[in-house]
């Protein structure tokens, strides 16, 4: 018996709508649970082609919790030289974040939005890969670049009015409700 694949479904979107950026970027592509390497370098899987790229930028990382018998990933940053901003926080190189279900991710300009959908495998998985024309990540434009690697805070202060995680890693903006304030926020 077959068992069902985990399925990441992710949206790239990059503000320049240069079609060589995403030229190696396949509809699907099938993994095994090994980690998925994203950058420009030809042993990525995903290959983005951007100057400011690592050739090894970050990579999604497959994992069984203990008593689980399901994949969860974790998103690791594996640049020297940038940062990788997911859900609020800012990874430099060589830390980790586990991802939730909806997760935000922003590197070298590109804005990244990764859904799981779960599965019963836990041999493969399979990423399904959508180009945005438009946004999906709305917040300033240094945070979303490498250019915030030189501040020390991962996140605009409350007192701002920008987006901020909310407790889940979701972005909440102040038009927003509250969480446990009833209605989901909209993406």
């Amino acid at each position: 018996m077959e068992r069902a694949l985990t399925v990441l479904h992710v949206s790239l979107h990059h503000p320049a709508q240069n079609l060589d950026t995403f030229a190696n970027v396949p509809p699907q592509l099938q993994h095994d649970t090994s980690p998925l390497l994203v950058g420009r370098g030809p042993e990525a899987h995903l290959q983005l082609q951007l100057p400011r790229l690592s050739r090894r930028h970050l990579s999604l990382e497959p994992y069984r919790e203990k008593g689980s018998t399901l994949l969860t990933f974790c998103l690791k940053a594996l640049s020297r030289k940038g940062c990788v901003w997911v859900n609020g926080l800012t990874l430099r190189f060589l830390e980790q974040v586990p991802l939730s279900m909806v997760n935000r991710v922003a590197f070298s300009g590109i804005q990244m939005v990764v859904r799981i959908e779960g599965g019963t495998s836990l041999e493969a998985f399979v990423c399904c890969f959508h180009l945005s024309p438009s946004p999906l990540i709305h917040r300033p434009q240094a945070e979303e670049t490498d250019e915030w690697e030189s501040t020390s805070h991962g996140q605009p202060p409350p007192s701002s009015g920008q987006w901020a995680p909310g407790p889940r890693g979701l972005l909440h903006g102040p038009s927003l409700p509250s969480p446990g304030g009833g209605g989901e926020p909209q993406f």
